[in-house]
């Protein structure tokens, strides 16, 4: 297990950094890892099979960290792909539940599929759990949404999705590596690796429940979601592997190399504590405004000209812009004194708790 505070020592260019919600920090084993792939790679000492081991012990530390087995994980660059996946399978004419306003690779695979009859519902998240009916055939949701960072009922969805037959879709880009994620609860989840585990944008995965699977037809096939990945580089005869796997996408390699430490770092740490820190943080915040608490990682509120967000950027904070509000993230590299910093940027001084 490694403390919060040993991870903390992973990566220095943290202080004013609330960008985890938008792009995460490169730690120094990350950072090493590709320095030396790269030298490797002028030195004409890498090849293509080499790095199925990395990938291999990047995937099982994935499925240690989400609680499903490695077989029940699959791997890819980009969870639009991975979800038009899941939206090809859904039968015409039947009813996908998505949530108004989540991130766009969650929904635009349904609303594509609105082309030959799916039906694509949109609610408030707050009203996910109740607007699910047995004329549900899917329930697809962020864990956190991105441009607000309210996290979603998790175990109101799961329980009124399987009391009326619906399967669930969970996009844990957000969570992962901020919080538990439980990902053996749900049909299936997407998750991007670039945002809060750090990883180099690229590294993308998928959980699928052996049962789900069955449902799925692989429309990405390729070399590398072969039984035997070298066995399987030439046609007409298709193998493909018997679990999760049968849906990898060929990887894009150097970005694996570094996403191997960053994933092994969130897996080996007590999500609950890196959570508790967080949320503390944005806590803090929300007191410093004068706003009520979020209980959130992800902290916005109205700045629908952007002034907020310049007042932010001209003090050095990186920090951003969605839907009409300002947003900051807070992450175990950031602190009290973060905190200070924006409000010191804002003109808004801390007030005691």
């Amino acid at each position: 297990m490694t403390t919060l505070a040993e991870a903390r020592a992973q990566f220095t260019g943290g202080r004013r950094y609330l960008g985890a919600c938008s792009l995460g920090l490169a730690g120094a084993a990350t950072l090493a890892a590709m320095q030396a792939d790269q030298a490797d790679w002028v030195a004409g000492l890498c090849s293509p099979g080499k790095y199925d081991a990395t990938i291999d012990r990047t995937r099982a530390s994935f499925a240690r960290m989400m609680n499903v087995d490695a077989g029940r994980v699959a791997i890819g660059s980009q969870t639009s792909a991975m979800v038009s996946v899941l939206a090809a399978a859904v039968p015409d004419g039947a009813e996908v539940l998505c949530v108004d306003g989540d991130f766009s690779s969650m929904v635009f695979p349904f609303v594509v599929a609105e082309k030959r009859g799916v039906v694509v519902r949109h609610v408030p998240v707050e009203a996910l759990a109740a607007s699910i009916t047995p004329a549900t055939h899917l329930v697809a949701f962020s864990l956190v949404q991105s441009a607000s960072g309210k996290v979603a009922d998790v175990d109101a969805i799961v329980a009124a999705s399987r009391e009326n037959g619906a399967l669930t879709v969970c996009d844990t880009t957000q969570a992962a590596g901020a919080m538990p994620v439980d990902a053996s609860i749900f049909d299936a989840t997407v998750c991007h690796a670039y945002k809060w585990l750090c990883a180099p944008r690229g590294a993308a995965f998928m959980t699928l429940s052996e049962e789900y699977q069955q449902t799925l037809s692989p429309i990405q096939a390729n070399w590398y979601a072969g039984e035997d990945i070298w066995g399987s580089c030439y046609g007409p005869t298709m193998n493909l592997a018997g679990d999760a796997r049968s849906f990898d996408v060929s990887p894009a390699w150097p970005v694996w190399v570094g996403a191997e430490p960053a994933i092994e770092l969130f897996a080996s740490l007590d999500l609950d504590e890196v959570h508790a820190h967080n949320v503390a943080l944005g806590d803090a915040l929300c007191d410093g405004l004068g706003i009520p608490r979020r209980g959130q990682a992800i902290v916005t509120w109205p700045d629908a000209d952007g002034t907020q967000l310049a007042a932010l950027t001209a003090a050095g904070i990186v920090a951003s812009g969605r839907a009409g509000c300002a947003r900051v993230a807070f992450h175990l590299w950031n602190d009290e004194q973060d905190v200070a910093d924006i409000l010191a940027a804002l003109a808004v001084a801390p007030t005691s708790r």
